[in-house]
Protein backbone atom coordinates (compact mmCIF):
# COMPACT_ATOMS: atom_id res chain seq x y z
CA UNK A 1 0.00 0.00 0.00
CA UNK A 2 1.34 3.45 -0.87
CA UNK A 3 2.38 5.62 2.03
CA UNK A 4 -0.25 8.13 3.04
CA UNK A 5 0.83 11.72 3.64
CA UNK A 6 -1.83 13.73 5.46
CA UNK A 7 -3.17 16.67 3.49
CA UNK A 8 -2.58 20.17 4.81
CA UNK A 9 -6.09 21.22 3.82
CA UNK A 10 -8.19 22.05 6.85
CA UNK A 11 -11.91 21.33 6.88
CA UNK A 12 -14.42 23.48 8.71
CA UNK A 13 -14.52 20.83 11.43
CA UNK A 14 -10.72 21.00 11.77
CA UNK A 15 -10.86 24.78 12.13
CA UNK A 16 -13.53 24.53 14.81
CA UNK A 17 -11.45 21.99 16.75
CA UNK A 18 -8.35 24.20 16.54
CA UNK A 19 -10.30 27.25 17.69
CA UNK A 20 -11.79 25.37 20.64
CA UNK A 21 -8.38 24.02 21.65
CA UNK A 22 -6.78 27.44 21.25
CA UNK A 23 -9.39 29.16 23.41
CA UNK A 24 -9.39 26.46 26.10
CA UNK A 25 -5.61 26.28 26.34
CA UNK A 26 -5.25 30.04 26.06
CA UNK A 27 -7.26 30.28 29.26
CA UNK A 28 -5.35 27.38 30.85
CA UNK A 29 -2.03 28.98 29.90
CA UNK A 30 -3.17 32.15 31.67
CA UNK A 31 -4.01 30.05 34.75
CA UNK A 32 -0.53 28.52 34.57
CA UNK A 33 0.94 32.04 34.58
CA UNK A 34 -0.87 32.71 37.87
CA UNK A 35 0.51 29.45 39.27
CA UNK A 36 3.96 30.43 38.03
CA UNK A 37 3.74 33.76 39.86
CA UNK A 38 2.59 32.15 43.10
CA UNK A 39 5.19 29.38 42.95
CA UNK A 40 8.01 31.80 42.20
CA UNK A 41 7.15 33.66 45.40
CA UNK A 42 7.03 30.45 47.42
CA UNK A 43 10.40 29.31 46.07
CA UNK A 44 12.11 32.45 47.34
CA UNK A 45 15.68 32.78 46.00
CA UNK A 46 15.04 29.94 43.54
CA UNK A 47 11.86 31.53 42.23
CA UNK A 48 13.57 32.66 39.04
CA UNK A 49 13.76 29.01 37.97
CA UNK A 50 10.00 28.52 38.17
CA UNK A 51 9.46 29.36 34.52
CA UNK A 52 11.91 26.65 33.50
CA UNK A 53 10.19 24.15 35.78
CA UNK A 54 6.75 24.87 34.36
CA UNK A 55 7.54 25.54 30.69
CA UNK A 56 6.06 22.20 29.67
CA UNK A 57 2.61 23.43 30.70
CA UNK A 58 2.72 25.96 27.86
CA UNK A 59 3.61 23.29 25.29
CA UNK A 60 0.50 21.16 25.70
CA UNK A 61 -1.83 22.34 22.97
CA UNK A 62 0.43 21.70 19.94
CA UNK A 63 0.94 17.93 20.40
CA UNK A 64 -2.67 17.49 21.49
CA UNK A 65 -3.95 19.27 18.37
CA UNK A 66 -1.59 17.24 16.19
CA UNK A 67 -2.63 13.94 17.75
CA UNK A 68 -6.31 14.76 17.29
CA UNK A 69 -6.28 16.12 13.74
CA UNK A 70 -3.08 14.53 12.38
CA UNK A 71 -2.50 17.23 9.80
CA UNK A 72 0.50 19.49 9.12
CA UNK A 73 0.75 22.89 10.82
CA UNK A 74 -2.15 22.43 13.24
CA UNK A 75 0.24 22.39 16.20
CA UNK A 76 1.75 25.73 15.22
CA UNK A 77 -1.67 27.26 14.58
CA UNK A 78 -3.05 26.02 17.91
CA UNK A 79 -0.11 27.43 19.87
CA UNK A 80 -0.38 30.78 18.09
CA UNK A 81 -4.10 30.93 18.76
CA UNK A 82 -3.64 30.11 22.45
CA UNK A 83 -1.02 32.87 22.70
CA UNK A 84 -3.36 35.30 20.94
CA UNK A 85 -6.14 34.50 23.42
CA UNK A 86 -3.76 35.24 26.29
CA UNK A 87 -2.70 38.55 24.77
CA UNK A 88 -5.98 39.87 23.38
CA UNK A 89 -8.56 38.59 25.85
CA UNK A 90 -6.67 37.88 29.07
CA UNK A 91 -4.22 40.77 29.09
CA UNK A 92 -1.00 38.80 29.30
CA UNK A 93 1.79 41.01 30.71
CA UNK A 94 4.11 39.61 28.03
CA UNK A 95 2.16 41.51 25.39
CA UNK A 96 2.58 40.86 21.65
CA UNK A 97 5.97 39.23 22.23
CA UNK A 98 4.01 36.24 23.48
CA UNK A 99 2.93 35.61 19.88
CA UNK A 100 6.58 35.06 18.94
CA UNK A 101 6.96 32.71 21.88
CA UNK A 102 3.86 30.79 20.82
CA UNK A 103 5.14 30.51 17.26
CA UNK A 104 8.50 29.15 18.41
CA UNK A 105 6.86 26.70 20.81
CA UNK A 106 4.51 25.50 18.10
CA UNK A 107 7.29 24.98 15.57
CA UNK A 108 9.48 23.14 18.06
CA UNK A 109 6.66 20.91 19.25
CA UNK A 110 5.58 20.04 15.70
CA UNK A 111 9.02 19.12 14.30
CA UNK A 112 9.08 15.51 15.64
CA UNK A 113 5.60 14.81 14.24
CA UNK A 114 6.60 16.32 10.90
CA UNK A 115 9.68 14.09 10.77
CA UNK A 116 7.37 11.06 10.95
CA UNK A 117 5.25 12.62 8.17
CA UNK A 118 2.44 12.85 10.74
CA UNK A 119 2.03 9.07 10.94
CA UNK A 120 3.42 8.24 14.39
CA UNK A 121 1.88 9.28 17.70
CA UNK A 122 3.59 7.09 20.27
CA UNK A 123 5.26 8.06 23.54
CA UNK A 124 8.66 8.59 21.90
CA UNK A 125 7.28 11.17 19.46
CA UNK A 126 5.43 13.02 22.23
CA UNK A 127 8.60 12.97 24.34
CA UNK A 128 10.62 14.37 21.44
CA UNK A 129 7.92 16.99 20.87
CA UNK A 130 8.21 18.24 24.44
CA UNK A 131 11.99 18.29 24.27
CA UNK A 132 12.09 20.16 20.97
CA UNK A 133 9.45 22.67 22.01
CA UNK A 134 11.18 23.39 25.31
CA UNK A 135 14.64 23.43 23.76
CA UNK A 136 13.81 25.76 20.89
CA UNK A 137 11.98 28.31 23.01
CA UNK A 138 14.79 28.20 25.59
CA UNK A 139 17.14 30.07 23.29
CA UNK A 140 14.53 32.75 22.60
CA UNK A 141 13.90 33.12 26.34
CA UNK A 142 17.63 33.18 27.13
CA UNK A 143 18.08 36.21 24.88
CA UNK A 144 14.83 37.86 25.93
CA UNK A 145 15.40 37.53 29.68
CA UNK A 146 19.19 37.92 29.74
CA UNK A 147 20.07 34.39 30.82
CA UNK A 148 23.11 34.12 28.57
CA UNK A 149 26.29 34.18 30.62
CA UNK A 150 24.56 33.18 33.86
CA UNK A 151 26.29 30.49 35.90
CA UNK A 152 22.97 28.67 36.27
CA UNK A 153 22.31 28.56 32.52
CA UNK A 154 23.00 24.77 32.32
CA UNK A 155 20.64 24.21 35.27
CA UNK A 156 17.95 26.28 33.56
CA UNK A 157 18.33 24.26 30.36
CA UNK A 158 18.19 20.95 32.22
CA UNK A 159 15.04 21.90 34.13
CA UNK A 160 13.43 23.25 30.97
CA UNK A 161 14.10 20.09 28.97
CA UNK A 162 12.80 17.88 31.77
CA UNK A 163 9.66 19.97 32.05
CA UNK A 164 9.16 19.87 28.30
CA UNK A 165 9.57 16.10 28.17
CA UNK A 166 7.31 15.35 31.13
CA UNK A 167 4.63 18.05 30.91
CA UNK A 168 4.72 19.10 27.28
CA UNK A 169 5.33 15.56 26.07
CA UNK A 170 4.14 12.70 28.25
CA UNK A 171 1.36 14.65 29.97
CA UNK A 172 0.07 15.72 26.56
CA UNK A 173 0.02 12.09 25.46
CA UNK A 174 -1.82 11.14 28.64
CA UNK A 175 -4.48 13.74 27.90
CA UNK A 176 -4.87 12.43 24.35
CA UNK A 177 -5.15 8.84 25.58
CA UNK A 178 -7.79 9.90 28.11
CA UNK A 179 -9.76 11.61 25.33
CA UNK A 180 -9.42 8.50 23.17
CA UNK A 181 -10.89 6.47 25.99
CA UNK A 182 -14.05 8.56 25.91
CA UNK A 183 -14.53 7.97 22.18
CA UNK A 184 -14.86 11.69 21.40
CA UNK A 185 -11.95 11.64 18.94
CA UNK A 186 -13.36 8.94 16.68
CA UNK A 187 -15.13 11.38 14.37
CA UNK A 188 -12.47 14.10 14.46
CA UNK A 189 -9.57 12.27 12.86
CA UNK A 190 -9.02 11.88 9.12
CA UNK A 191 -9.96 8.50 7.68
CA UNK A 192 -6.73 6.67 6.83
CA UNK A 193 -5.62 3.07 6.76
CA UNK A 194 -5.11 1.71 10.25
CA UNK A 195 -1.62 0.40 9.46
CA UNK A 196 -0.48 3.87 8.43
CA UNK A 197 -1.00 5.42 11.85
CA UNK A 198 1.35 3.92 14.40
CA UNK A 199 0.42 4.99 17.89
CA UNK A 200 2.89 2.97 19.91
Amino acid sequence: MAAHTPTARLTLRDIVVIVVLGVVFGFLYWVFVQAWTALSILMGPLGDLTGNLLIGCWLLVAPIALAILRKPFVGVIAELLAAAVEVVFLGSPAGPLLLITGLIQGIGSEIPFALTRYRRYGAAVFLASGLCGAGLVFFWSAVRFGWLGQDILPLRLTLQLLSGALLGGLLARGIVRALEGTGVLANLRPAVAADELVRR
